[in-house]
């Protein structure tokens, strides 16, 4: 089966098996002559970037690189990436990567025509008017996996190195110009990171219908982004050459990210402490909380979730859906629990400390509590 299509929800998105070689034409589109490469180091010299830089240099764009970048990017990479934009002259960012790679690309592209401090920006408030939107300069973004689907956010998950605190930084602008999601460059992904970035991208379906927010279309999008992570991760999982599996997958992570302006919740807001402290992979630590965090907010969602069950295909209503996500996180090899993660003895009070200022927690369904959120966190232990 061939999936190719041409969409401009909510960017214009171009979506199709080998569409990286319209890289050049997507700079131009977003009117970038010198762009800067931004990536992660461990993509640094893969096959896929190194032929998306000779594709810059072959259309007289230049080969720049920056790619001083941790899984959990931090102001101190932002710092270095915003000094090589300026250094080079660029006018234009290709965030190219994973969630590292793209939500550091669109701060660099952010950060580098700015005179104020990063931290100026965070997303409180209408914090994000203090930025000069003409000094925004523009993005191209290129997924390689299939997960955060920052590609079409709107903002950055940066960790305060001094703080370990992940925050976000916000601004309309952060939307990327162009994205090309071309399958393709997922195939090299190892069977672990095919799905831990899946589940990330099943956490945002799940968090954003479960959301007690107003917004019909994210929940629609947010179920079928359920689907296809259902139908199409296990096969990812077994054959990382399905191309028509790795499509659909980049699909469900678009959507996820879409959907979740509807909100998140307690997944995220336990993940982002955990992960900013312990510096374990986002989308893996989303998976090993999910099954808790639907307990936990089953009175409040356990009729919407009869409704996606029978959508989806899965018996027994809600209690259904969370016995197929045990089942799912099982079969795709992901901890029960943070120990299988490697954490030994958490610091709960941090943990717990970090969740509840985490603005995810604004859009779960059940209001939490130091004391509910530090149950909900043994639940996770």
């Amino acid at each position: 089966m061939t999936i190719t299509a041409n969409w401009s929800y909510p960017t214009a998105i171009r979506f199709g098996a080998g569409r990286i070689s319209e890289i050049a034409s997507a700079c131009a589109a977003a009117g970038i002559k010198r762009p800067l490469l931004v990536t992660d180091r461990g993509l640094a010299d893969m096959e896929i970037t190194t032929r998306t830089l000779d594709l810059l240099e072959a259309a007289g764009l230049g080969r720049a690189m920056f790619s001083d970048v941790d899984p959990n990017p931090n102001e101190k990479n932002a710092e270095a990436g915003v000094k090589a934009f300026r250094d080079g002259g660029h006018d234009g960012v290709v965030a190219f990567g994973g969630g590292s790679g793209l939500d550091l690309g669109k701060l660099v592209a952010f950060m580098a025509g700015q005179t104020r401090p990063l931290w100026d920006f965070e997303d409180i408030g209408d914090w994000w008017t203090r930025a000069d939107a003409d000094a925004i300069a523009p993005i191209v973004a290129v997924p390689t996996t299939a997960g955060t689907g920052s590609e079409v956010g709107r903002a950055s998950v940066i960790t305060n190195s001094e703080t370990a605190q992940k925050k976000i930084i916000f601004h309309p602008k952060f939307l990327p110009t162009v994205v090309i999601c071309d399958p393709e460059l997922t195939v090299g992904m190892p069977s672990f990171i095919t799905a831990g970035t899946g589940l990330d991208a099943f956490a945002h379906c799940v968090e954003a219908f479960s959301s007690p927010h107003y917004h019909p279309m994210s929940q629609g999008i947010a179920l079928e982004g359920m689907r296809l992570v259902k139908e199409y991760l296990p096969r990812a999982y077994a054959d990382g050459t399905d191309i028509e599996a790795r499509a659909h997958m980049m699909s469900a992570a678009l959507m996820g990210a879409t959907a979740f302006q509807k909100g998140l919740g307690a997944i995220h807001a336990l993940s982002h402490p955990i992960g900013a402290i312990y510096h374990t992979h986002h989308g893996t630590t989303n998976a090993v909380c999910m099954p808790a965090v639907l307990r936990f907010n089953k009175p409040a969602i356990s009729d919407v979730f009869d409704d996606a069950a029978r959508y989806l295909g899965i018996p027994g209503g809600f209690d259904g859906f969370c016995a197929f996500v045990d089942d799912l996180n099982e079969s795709l090899g992901i901890a029960k629990d943070l120990a299988g993660l490697g954490i030994e003895n958490p610091d709960i009070e941090r943990i717990v400390e970090g969740a509840l200022i985490d603005p995810s927690t604004g859009g779960n369904p059940i209001e939490m509590t130091r004391e509910n959120t530090t149950k909900l966190l043994l639940d996770i232990i």
